[in-house]
């Protein structure tokens, strides 16, 4: 064999081996191995039994509707989308995350919808390599410096309750001139840090907090805690609960002598038709604070108009469009970090994560998603609507803000 042909058949053979390195995928937490035809799976945890199901259910939607314009498949492998009922409780996340984490063939996951199922549910994904991001967990903890390592994996294109909590206070003292305030919570991660962000930023604006009360999931007399607050006769009750709680609050809060004409105010967690259901007509003229979907991206249009095609309605909660982004912003990231070795596809988990927190700029339905390290990745933008006799009847949340604050 002469010298030439040696030196060719060496080159080749360092090319290849070099090659052969590169394609292998190596990660420190693990790789998800696909085989030909074998799907892509992202799986969802969301709230849809009970009462609250209208939340999850808007969520679910905006996963489909996203993964229909991804195109179905990543790298010519086809995505699977699976789901598990997280309930809108710490037990409910700790199940639905240990039921996913089981699974060697998630790559992913969206949710939760509550901030409560979160708390205990994404540790354990992460533990198992599966980063989340959520559309609706809006609790403070969940993007806190101080929150702990499980939380690593996690992020959100949903507002964090910093922003929400403060917005809700500055309508109701600078723009209602409301000087006193009584807070309910239910003793969820969400309900009780966005109660003590509102009523933070409503005593440093000079208001007064006259009391900060708390119900129990599930609990259907409001009476009594109603009856206490009224002893202090307060302008507005801010109650960010969920939406079987904040219907009986609603409702019984025209039975209570001394809050005939305190304003009432929820947030996002019970901005829903099923909200309406619950309270009826006393939730006439009341307040709720939750996302400006008139400051969503211009695609927004466009995806009302395929929700409606698909599904017959229009959305039925505050989080279909940041639902969308999540689902959006995990697709764009597996496309970026997956490798195609002859018919196979790989995937490592940190490889991921780290391309998820990395998002920058993303044109999103709900603005321009950028993470921050801890994964707040939001363009937050909050309004302030108030509900008239026409929504309750034709149950339709209203879509044009009372105010905001920009």
């Amino acid at each position: 064999m002469n010298r030439k042909l040696i030196m060719i058949l060496t080159c080749v053979f360092v090319i290849a081996f070099a090659f052969s390195i590169q394609a292998e995928v190596k990660d420190p937490i693990g790789v998800v191995k696909l085989g030909p035809g074998e799907p892509v799976h992202i799986a969802y945890w969301v709230v849809i039994s009970g009462p609250n199901t209208s939340l999850g259910t808007d969520v679910v939607r905006g996963i489909e509707i996203a993964v229909d314009d991804f195109g179905g498949s990543i790298k010519g492998f086809p995505l699977k989308i699976s789901g598990q009922d997280a309930a809108c409780s710490a037990e409910g996340g700790q199940a639905a995350a240990t039921r996913l984490a089981a699974d060697p063939t998630i790559v992913a996951a969206i949710g939760s919808t509550c901030s409560s199922a979160a708390k205990p549910g994404v540790p354990i994904l992460w533990k198992a390599g599966i980063p989340t991001v959520s559309p609706s967990n809006t609790a403070p903890f969940l993007t806190d410096p101080e929150r702990g390592d499980g939380y690593g994996g996690y992020a959100r294109t949903c507002h964090n309750d910093k922003v929400q909590g403060a917005i809700a206070a500055e309508f109701a003292f600078r723009e209602k001139g409301l000087k006193s305030a009584a807070t309910i919570h239910d003793g969820s991660v969400y309900a009780e840090q966005l109660a003590q962000v509102f009523a933070k930023r409503f005593k440093e604006l000079g208001g007064k907090v006259t009391s900060m009360e708390a119900v129990s999931p599930n609990d259907t007399d409001m009476r009594p805690v109603l009856t206490k607050i009224a002893t202090a006769k307060p302008d507005i009750i801010y109650y960010p609960i969920f939406i079987a709680e904040g219907g009986f609050i609603t409702r019984q809060s025209k039975e209570i002598s001394g809050l005939e004409k305190t304003t009432m105010m929820g947030a996002d967690g019970m901005f829903s038709p099923d909200f309406y259901k619950a309270a009826g007509m006393a939730a006439v003229g009341m307040y709720h604070s939750s996302p400006d979907f008139g400051a969503f991206a211009g695609g927004y249009q466009a995806f009302l108009a395929k929700h409606m095609k698909k599904y017959g309605e229009k959305p039925i909660a505050p989080f279909h469009g940041h639902a969308y982004d999540a689902t959006m912003m995990i697709l764009k990231a597996i496309d970026k970090v997956a490798v195609k070795e002859g018919g196979n596809l790989h995937i490592g988990r940190k490889a991921l994560r780290d391309a998820l927190l990395a998002t920058s700029t993303m044109q999103g339905l709900t603005g321009t998603i950028t993470c921050d390290q801890y994964g707040d990745c939001a363009d937050p933008k909050i309004a302030i609507y108030q509900t008239a006799a026409e929504n309750v009847k034709q149950g339709a949340m209203p879509t044009k803000p009372y105010w905001k604050p920009y």
